[in-house]
Protein backbone atom coordinates (compact mmCIF):
# COMPACT_ATOMS: atom_id res chain seq x y z
CA UNK A 1 0.00 0.00 0.00
CA UNK A 2 1.02 3.09 -0.84
CA UNK A 3 1.45 5.92 2.00
CA UNK A 4 -1.71 7.59 2.96
CA UNK A 5 -1.61 11.45 2.38
CA UNK A 6 -2.97 13.25 5.25
CA UNK A 7 -3.84 17.15 5.23
CA UNK A 8 -3.20 18.57 7.79
CA UNK A 9 -4.92 22.42 8.41
CA UNK A 10 -2.30 24.81 8.04
CA UNK A 11 -2.63 27.92 10.40
CA UNK A 12 -4.91 28.51 13.19
CA UNK A 13 -5.53 25.01 14.17
CA UNK A 14 -1.56 23.72 13.25
CA UNK A 15 -0.55 23.50 16.36
CA UNK A 16 -3.59 21.96 18.07
CA UNK A 17 -4.10 19.74 15.24
CA UNK A 18 -0.09 18.25 15.72
CA UNK A 19 -0.48 18.21 19.39
CA UNK A 20 -3.71 16.31 19.07
CA UNK A 21 -1.72 13.91 16.94
CA UNK A 22 1.24 14.03 19.00
CA UNK A 23 -1.13 12.27 22.39
CA UNK A 24 -2.78 9.89 19.55
CA UNK A 25 0.92 8.36 19.25
CA UNK A 26 2.03 10.02 15.77
CA UNK A 27 5.13 12.23 16.19
CA UNK A 28 4.95 15.62 13.38
CA UNK A 29 7.68 17.94 12.65
CA UNK A 30 7.50 20.98 10.80
CA UNK A 31 9.74 23.10 9.37
CA UNK A 32 9.30 26.69 8.51
CA UNK A 33 10.85 26.20 5.27
CA UNK A 34 8.32 23.66 4.20
CA UNK A 35 4.79 22.51 3.57
CA UNK A 36 5.80 18.99 4.04
CA UNK A 37 6.34 17.69 7.72
CA UNK A 38 7.86 14.60 8.31
CA UNK A 39 5.69 12.19 10.24
CA UNK A 40 7.15 9.09 12.47
CA UNK A 41 5.05 6.15 10.44
CA UNK A 42 6.02 4.95 6.99
CA UNK A 43 2.09 4.31 6.28
CA UNK A 44 2.06 8.58 6.22
CA UNK A 45 2.55 11.41 4.40
CA UNK A 46 1.50 14.86 5.83
CA UNK A 47 1.21 18.25 3.79
CA UNK A 48 -0.02 21.66 5.36
CA UNK A 49 -2.81 22.87 3.76
CA UNK A 50 -5.30 25.39 4.40
CA UNK A 51 -8.81 24.14 5.80
CA UNK A 52 -10.77 25.83 3.40
CA UNK A 53 -9.20 23.95 0.53
CA UNK A 54 -8.82 20.43 2.15
CA UNK A 55 -12.81 19.21 1.43
CA UNK A 56 -12.24 19.44 -2.58
CA UNK A 57 -8.35 18.15 -2.29
CA UNK A 58 -9.86 15.22 -0.01
CA UNK A 59 -12.55 14.85 -2.70
CA UNK A 60 -10.31 15.11 -6.03
CA UNK A 61 -7.89 12.84 -4.37
CA UNK A 62 -4.99 14.67 -4.21
CA UNK A 63 -5.16 13.38 -0.24
CA UNK A 64 -6.78 10.38 1.10
CA UNK A 65 -8.04 12.20 4.08
CA UNK A 66 -7.55 15.55 6.34
CA UNK A 67 -8.36 17.30 8.59
CA UNK A 68 -11.09 20.45 8.29
CA UNK A 69 -14.00 21.45 9.70
CA UNK A 70 -17.90 21.11 8.79
CA UNK A 71 -18.30 24.87 7.40
CA UNK A 72 -15.89 24.00 4.82
CA UNK A 73 -17.38 21.06 3.69
CA UNK A 74 -20.50 23.10 3.62
CA UNK A 75 -19.02 26.13 1.39
CA UNK A 76 -17.13 24.17 -0.81
CA UNK A 77 -20.50 21.58 -1.24
CA UNK A 78 -17.40 18.56 -0.92
CA UNK A 79 -18.21 14.79 -1.66
CA UNK A 80 -16.31 13.55 0.97
CA UNK A 81 -16.65 10.47 3.22
CA UNK A 82 -16.77 12.54 6.96
CA UNK A 83 -15.22 9.46 9.16
CA UNK A 84 -15.20 11.35 12.86
CA UNK A 85 -16.40 14.62 14.58
CA UNK A 86 -13.22 16.16 16.77
CA UNK A 87 -13.84 18.91 19.06
CA UNK A 88 -10.94 20.54 19.65
CA UNK A 89 -9.82 24.22 19.90
CA UNK A 90 -6.90 26.53 20.60
CA UNK A 91 -9.07 28.61 22.58
CA UNK A 92 -12.00 26.72 24.28
CA UNK A 93 -13.27 22.78 24.18
CA UNK A 94 -16.67 24.11 22.28
CA UNK A 95 -17.51 23.97 18.95
CA UNK A 96 -17.03 27.34 16.77
CA UNK A 97 -20.01 29.28 15.42
CA UNK A 98 -20.79 31.59 12.55
CA UNK A 99 -23.05 34.25 13.33
CA UNK A 100 -24.34 37.17 12.19
CA UNK A 101 -23.48 40.66 13.87
CA UNK A 102 -24.41 44.12 13.06
CA UNK A 103 -23.04 47.42 15.09
CA UNK A 104 -24.78 48.13 18.40
CA UNK A 105 -26.65 51.17 16.98
CA UNK A 106 -27.48 49.89 13.45
CA UNK A 107 -31.34 49.26 14.43
CA UNK A 108 -30.89 45.66 12.94
CA UNK A 109 -32.36 42.87 15.06
CA UNK A 110 -33.24 39.79 13.06
CA UNK A 111 -32.88 38.30 9.68
CA UNK A 112 -35.39 39.85 8.03
CA UNK A 113 -34.00 43.36 8.67
CA UNK A 114 -31.28 42.87 6.25
CA UNK A 115 -33.35 42.52 3.01
CA UNK A 116 -31.39 44.25 0.71
CA UNK A 117 -28.64 44.54 2.54
CA UNK A 118 -24.62 43.70 2.21
CA UNK A 119 -22.81 40.86 3.96
CA UNK A 120 -19.27 40.42 4.24
CA UNK A 121 -17.91 37.26 4.96
CA UNK A 122 -15.42 34.59 4.22
CA UNK A 123 -18.12 31.87 4.11
CA UNK A 124 -20.30 33.33 0.67
CA UNK A 125 -21.62 29.92 -0.51
CA UNK A 126 -22.85 28.93 2.94
CA UNK A 127 -24.24 32.30 3.49
CA UNK A 128 -25.78 33.06 0.02
CA UNK A 129 -27.86 29.81 0.66
CA UNK A 130 -28.69 30.16 3.90
CA UNK A 131 -30.55 33.60 3.13
CA UNK A 132 -31.89 31.99 -0.09
CA UNK A 133 -33.63 29.46 2.08
CA UNK A 134 -35.18 32.00 4.27
CA UNK A 135 -36.23 33.80 0.98
CA UNK A 136 -34.38 37.38 2.08
CA UNK A 137 -32.73 38.69 -0.64
CA UNK A 138 -29.18 40.09 0.66
CA UNK A 139 -26.03 41.35 -1.25
CA UNK A 140 -23.32 38.66 -0.08
CA UNK A 141 -19.69 39.62 -0.53
CA UNK A 142 -16.23 38.06 -0.47
CA UNK A 143 -13.63 39.27 2.93
CA UNK A 144 -10.24 39.11 2.95
CA UNK A 145 -10.16 39.04 6.25
CA UNK A 146 -10.34 42.09 9.38
CA UNK A 147 -14.28 41.40 8.55
CA UNK A 148 -15.41 42.80 11.54
CA UNK A 149 -13.97 46.10 10.60
CA UNK A 150 -16.26 46.50 7.47
CA UNK A 151 -19.04 47.18 9.47
CA UNK A 152 -17.34 50.02 11.99
CA UNK A 153 -15.99 51.13 8.75
CA UNK A 154 -19.83 51.31 6.84
CA UNK A 155 -18.16 49.47 4.20
CA UNK A 156 -21.29 46.97 4.72
CA UNK A 157 -24.50 46.81 7.22
CA UNK A 158 -23.57 43.01 8.44
CA UNK A 159 -20.82 40.48 8.69
CA UNK A 160 -20.97 36.56 9.03
CA UNK A 161 -17.77 35.85 10.92
CA UNK A 162 -16.60 32.42 13.02
CA UNK A 163 -16.36 32.75 16.93
CA UNK A 164 -15.68 30.90 19.89
CA UNK A 165 -16.74 32.98 22.92
CA UNK A 166 -17.60 36.23 20.54
CA UNK A 167 -15.20 38.42 22.46
CA UNK A 168 -13.69 39.98 19.07
CA UNK A 169 -17.31 40.76 17.69
CA UNK A 170 -18.36 42.35 21.28
CA UNK A 171 -15.05 44.30 21.43
CA UNK A 172 -16.04 45.81 17.57
CA UNK A 173 -18.73 46.87 19.17
CA UNK A 174 -21.17 44.58 17.23
CA UNK A 175 -24.14 42.59 18.22
CA UNK A 176 -24.79 38.87 17.12
CA UNK A 177 -28.73 38.71 16.11
CA UNK A 178 -28.77 34.89 15.11
CA UNK A 179 -26.22 32.10 14.76
CA UNK A 180 -26.34 30.49 11.57
CA UNK A 181 -23.90 27.13 11.87
CA UNK A 182 -22.35 25.28 14.52
CA UNK A 183 -19.18 23.84 13.07
CA UNK A 184 -16.26 21.25 14.54
CA UNK A 185 -13.13 19.62 13.08
CA UNK A 186 -14.13 16.73 10.94
CA UNK A 187 -11.88 13.60 9.92
CA UNK A 188 -12.97 13.45 6.26
CA UNK A 189 -11.60 11.01 3.51
CA UNK A 190 -11.58 10.60 0.28
CA UNK A 191 -14.77 8.19 -1.16
CA UNK A 192 -12.32 5.99 -2.89
CA UNK A 193 -9.85 5.66 -0.76
CA UNK A 194 -12.70 5.00 1.47
CA UNK A 195 -13.90 2.06 -0.02
CA UNK A 196 -10.02 0.38 -0.05
CA UNK A 197 -9.81 -2.16 2.85
CA UNK A 198 -5.98 -1.39 3.59
CA UNK A 199 -6.63 2.21 3.51
CA UNK A 200 -9.84 2.05 5.22
CA UNK A 201 -8.02 0.10 7.97
CA UNK A 202 -5.60 2.77 8.52
CA UNK A 203 -7.86 5.55 8.92
CA UNK A 204 -10.36 3.87 11.29
CA UNK A 205 -7.04 3.31 13.41
CA UNK A 206 -6.37 6.92 13.12
CA UNK A 207 -9.58 7.94 13.84
CA UNK A 208 -9.75 5.95 16.92
CA UNK A 209 -6.68 7.16 18.46
CA UNK A 210 -7.33 10.93 18.18
CA UNK A 211 -10.94 10.37 19.38
CA UNK A 212 -9.24 8.55 22.57
CA UNK A 213 -6.77 11.34 22.64
CA UNK A 214 -9.21 13.77 22.95
CA UNK A 215 -11.58 11.74 25.43
CA UNK A 216 -8.84 11.85 27.61
CA UNK A 217 -7.89 15.23 27.83
CA UNK A 218 -10.48 16.37 29.82
CA UNK A 219 -10.25 12.75 32.42
CA UNK A 220 -7.88 12.21 35.00
CA UNK A 221 -6.98 9.05 37.06
CA UNK A 222 -6.97 8.85 41.08
CA UNK A 223 -5.53 6.02 42.75
CA UNK A 224 -5.70 5.72 46.69
CA UNK A 225 -4.63 3.60 49.73
CA UNK A 226 -7.98 2.78 52.21
CA UNK A 227 -8.48 0.67 54.93
CA UNK A 228 -10.59 -2.09 54.96
CA UNK A 229 -13.45 -0.69 57.44
CA UNK A 230 -13.58 2.08 54.73
CA UNK A 231 -13.87 1.05 51.93
CA UNK A 232 -18.08 1.05 51.57
CA UNK A 233 -17.42 4.90 51.94
CA UNK A 234 -15.22 5.44 50.06
CA UNK A 235 -16.80 3.52 46.64
CA UNK A 236 -20.39 5.30 47.29
CA UNK A 237 -18.27 8.54 47.25
CA UNK A 238 -16.61 7.78 43.95
CA UNK A 239 -18.33 9.20 40.56
CA UNK A 240 -16.07 7.07 38.33
CA UNK A 241 -17.04 6.16 34.77
CA UNK A 242 -17.37 2.39 35.66
CA UNK A 243 -17.01 -0.02 38.72
CA UNK A 244 -13.77 0.96 40.50
CA UNK A 245 -10.67 -1.50 40.45
CA UNK A 246 -10.32 -2.82 43.76
CA UNK A 247 -6.90 -4.19 44.56
CA UNK A 248 -6.03 -5.96 47.89
CA UNK A 249 -2.44 -4.89 49.16
CA UNK A 250 -0.07 -6.45 51.07
CA UNK A 251 -1.20 -5.79 54.52
CA UNK A 252 -4.83 -7.74 54.07
CA UNK A 253 -6.26 -4.22 55.94
CA UNK A 254 -5.60 -2.52 53.31
CA UNK A 255 -7.04 -1.90 49.56
CA UNK A 256 -5.81 0.18 46.38
CA UNK A 257 -8.68 2.07 44.61
CA UNK A 258 -8.57 2.93 40.93
CA UNK A 259 -10.43 5.18 39.28
CA UNK A 260 -11.12 6.97 35.98
CA UNK A 261 -13.16 10.79 36.69
CA UNK A 262 -13.27 13.82 34.69
CA UNK A 263 -11.22 16.37 35.72
CA UNK A 264 -13.13 19.23 36.78
CA UNK A 265 -14.61 16.69 39.57
CA UNK A 266 -11.02 16.18 40.94
CA UNK A 267 -10.93 18.94 43.27
CA UNK A 268 -14.13 18.85 44.71
CA UNK A 269 -13.41 14.91 44.98
CA UNK A 270 -10.00 14.85 46.58
CA UNK A 271 -10.63 16.45 49.85
CA UNK A 272 -13.72 14.42 50.20
CA UNK A 273 -12.11 11.28 49.90
CA UNK A 274 -9.64 11.96 52.48
CA UNK A 275 -12.12 12.85 54.64
CA UNK A 276 -13.85 9.56 54.20
CA UNK A 277 -10.78 7.85 55.33
CA UNK A 278 -8.30 7.53 51.82
CA UNK A 279 -4.43 8.42 52.08
CA UNK A 280 -1.75 8.08 49.54
CA UNK A 281 -3.96 9.51 47.07
CA UNK A 282 -2.11 10.27 43.24
CA UNK A 283 -4.12 12.74 40.88
CA UNK A 284 -2.18 11.21 37.17
CA UNK A 285 -2.59 12.63 33.58
CA UNK A 286 -4.42 10.10 30.90
CA UNK A 287 -3.07 9.67 27.23
CA UNK A 288 -6.00 7.95 25.73
CA UNK A 289 -9.46 6.86 26.77
CA UNK A 290 -10.96 3.85 24.49
CA UNK A 291 -14.28 2.98 25.41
Amino acid sequence: MKPIRLAIPKGSLQASTIELFKDAGWRILTSSRSYFPSIDDPELECALVRAQEIPRYVESGLFDMGLTGKDWILENESDVHEVEDLVYSKVTSRPARWVLAVAENSGYDKLEDLKGKKIATELVNFTKNYFKEKNIDVEVEFSWGATEAKVVDGLVDAIVEVTETGSTIRAHNLKIIQDLLITNTKLVANKVSWQDKEKRTKIEQIAMMLKSALAAADMTGLKMNVPNDKIDSIINTLPSITSPTVSSLYDAQWFSVEIIIPQSQARDLIPKLLRVGATGIIEYPLKKVLY
